[in-house]
């Protein structure tokens, strides 16, 4: 395997770097960070050119780019600015689900507005007693009636909910099942049906401009023919989706580790202690060193992950072993980064304060670090 990109990738990555150097200004970010607000304008703007949803097939308005370059806008808008490259990145997140198990109906409905930048799209898997176990029976249920399907529950940290054209949901469709994982289905759900009520989570750390919601469903009634894969097997469509979508959510914490990096590589050339660079002081030097070969380790594993899933074998291990070590890498980095700071890096004139902030929340969503330990654990006893 060679991971050297090819002149058309290389081609999409200045396109993206020029992209958010243009558009991802400090004053824009305040704006959205300060009223909470989904950058709209951005998002649009990127789907013209072709980041948003670059990996969907062109019938549908994609690009036709495989998930490898998927790694690669995604890097690269966090790299710039990880408080309006997330919301950016997530604006599609979920559509891939359609894209894999849905009819050509469903396809043709809910695709391409979100890749033209239309739209977004939501998908609900947390529940407020369940976190990131979604093989325990759900408490959102939803039971045929007639022609329909009638749901009741909620979900919570659902990206997108309030703002979306729909929200991919998990649901439990036989109560009986045993084990009951058995018995779930995914249903995509339109955002204007009657009974839906989003609230936005307000007071985040971080990526506020990311709209992260409480959903409840209170009788939503949704025809049956919006049933997204086979009946009662949504948990195993899940798990294939989270599968791959974890390459994304590497590909994050390879920017935040990067755009780190690079901001203190830029500081430590400039300030001077003792008479000389900071740079030119060994311990100084070594933890540039430490943190250069994190990110490059991580943005290998990363690709490996992507070119698995585009050659048609996603690998469960390797995409859990990339999302754990970006993350964590994107963590530590950015720690050192704050420490070459000094205490410049508690003040949110200097961008590595915005990067120390969101670090953390790549460990955590899309499965929790420990949850991808007993993943990577799973993968290698059944080897």
């Amino acid at each position: 395997m060679n991971f050297d990109l090819t002149e058309e990738q290389i081609d999409i990555k200045d396109a993206v770097r020029d992209f958010c150097e243009k558009e991802f200004t400090d004053e824009l970010m305040r704006e959205y960070c300060e009223r909470e607000e989904f950058p709209w304008e951005l998002s649009r703007k990127a789907a013209g050119l072709g980041f948003i949803g670059i990996h969907f097939p062109e019938e549908y308005g994609g690009q036709g780019y495989g998930y490898f370059e998927n790694a690669i806008v995604t890097e690269e808008m966090i790299r710039s600015n990880p408080e309006l490259g997330i919301p950016l990145v997530f604006a599609d997140f979920g559509t891939e689900l359609i894209l894999r198990f849905g009819t050509e109906e469903q396809k043709e409905k809910y695709v391409p507005r979100i890749a033209k930048g239309e739209g977004l799209s939501a998908a609900a898997f947390t529940e407020p007693s369940g976190g990131s176990d979604i093989s325990k029976r759900l408490e959102t249920v939803a039971l045929k009636d007639g022609d329909d399907f009638v749901i009741n529950g909620s979900k919570t940290f659902i990206t997108n909910a309030n703002i979306s054209d729909f929200i991919i949901t998990i649901c439990q469709t036989d109560p009986e099942a045993s084990p009951p994982y058995r018995g779930q289905s995914i249903i995509i759900i339109d955002n204007d049906t009657p009974g839906i009520e989003a609230t936005l989570l307000k007071g985040k750390l971080g990526i506020k401009p990311s709209q992260t919601c409480e959903v409840a469903f209170s009788d939503v009634r949704v025809p049956q023919e919006n049933l997204l894969g086979e009946l009662n097997r949504g948990f195993y469509h899940t798990v294939d989706f989270l599968n791959e979508s974890r390459i994304e959510i590497a590909a994050q914490g390879v920017g935040i580790a990067q755009g780190a990096l690079d901001r203190a590589v830029d500081y430590a050339k400039e300030r001077h202690l003792f008479g000389k660079p900071l740079v030119e002081l060994q311990v100084v030097a070594h933890k540039l060193a430490d943190m250069a070969i994190k990110v490059e380790a991580a943005r290998l594993l990363t690709h490996k992950a992507a070119w698995l899933a585009d050659q048609g074998r996603p690998d469960p291990l390797i995409s859990s072993i990339a999302k754990t070590y970006s993350a964590r890498a994107g963590v530590e980095v950015t720690d050192e980064a704050a420490q070459i700071f000094g205490g410049y890096s508690f003040l949110d004139e200097y961008e590595i304060e915005r990067f120390y902030r969101l670090a953390k929340i790549i460990e955590i969503y899309e499965g929790a670090k420990e949850v991808q330990k007993n993943n990577i654990a799973r993968c290698l006893i059944r080897l």
